[in-house]
């Protein structure tokens, strides 16, 4: 039996798989998370250095029957065009570099930038910025030439709309110039994955059980934070 030739097949047909199993797929609706999120408690993504993803780095590949190259490097790549995001039909899938996809990370999706990559995105509307990890690929409908994470998006004030013009810029860690943009996008801010939304609004529309459980915690002599299981499924889950 020729190894070689089942063990080439079987790697196609997983980056394949990572492929598809990106921000492409169109057939379940796309949404935001159903609890309150505050943006600004979570931290833009800190570029350093790091080797290329073991996976969607091959040096072409096609999706819906068009084929797309990717870059053998992000150097003084700089691109504008409009921008989507994508949020809880694709949360926790396995995203085309093999990490799992979280919309309350800082992390986006380009066709042909490799894997990863470290961008500056700035909205062209309201010049809001922010700093991301390009770990997948898409997006693969129109024109659109970047798939923001859930939180990123709320940071750049898009969701109302869904798109938006963007300027989007790769960071090179090793360049003085980028490490000062760096330094002046990161915040002192708790990790994401340590995020509870405990501080929500008071404009926020509780459900029943929710003001059930606050009423409890107000007759409590040890008043703690309770949890619904969907926000644990959320937060446990890692970069």
């Amino acid at each position: 039996m020729n190894w070689t030739k089942y063990s080439i097949i079987g790697y196609t047909c997983l980056l394949f798989f990572l492929l598809i199993s990106g921000c492409s797929t169109v057939s379940k609706k796309d949404g935001p998370p159903s609890f309150y999120v505050d943006e600004t408690k979570i931290p833009n993504a800190v570029p350093r250095v790091e080797p290329k993803a073991k996976y969607g780095n091959m040096s072409s590949y096609s999706v819906f029957g068009k084929r797309y190259y990717v870059l053998r490097s992000a150097r003084n790549f700089e691109q504008q065009g409009v921008a989507s995001w994508y949020g809880t039909k694709f949360h926790s899938r396995y995203t085309s570099s093999g990490e799992r996809y979280n919309m309350l990370a800082m992390t986006a999706a380009h066709k042909t930038l490799p894997l990863p990559t470290y961008l500056l995105v700035t909205n062209l509307k309201n010049h809001k910025q922010v700093i991301v990890k390009v770990n997948d690929r898409g997006p693969f409908e129109g024109n659109r030439i970047i798939d923001l994470s859930y939180v990123a998006a709320k940071k750049l004030g898009m969701l109302g709309h869904g798109t938006t013009r963007v300027d989007i810029k790769a960071i090179d860690p090793t360049k003085p110039l980028d490490r000062r943009i760096m330094v002046a996008k990161r915040k002192s801010l708790p990790d994401y994955r340590h995020y509870y939304a405990a501080n929500k609004p008071s404009h926020h529309k509780h459900t029943y059980a929710e003001q059930t459980k606050t009423k409890q915690l107000h007759h409590s002599p040890h008043p703690r934070r309770i949890y619904t299981q969907e926000e644990k499924d959320f937060f446990i889950l890692r970069n």
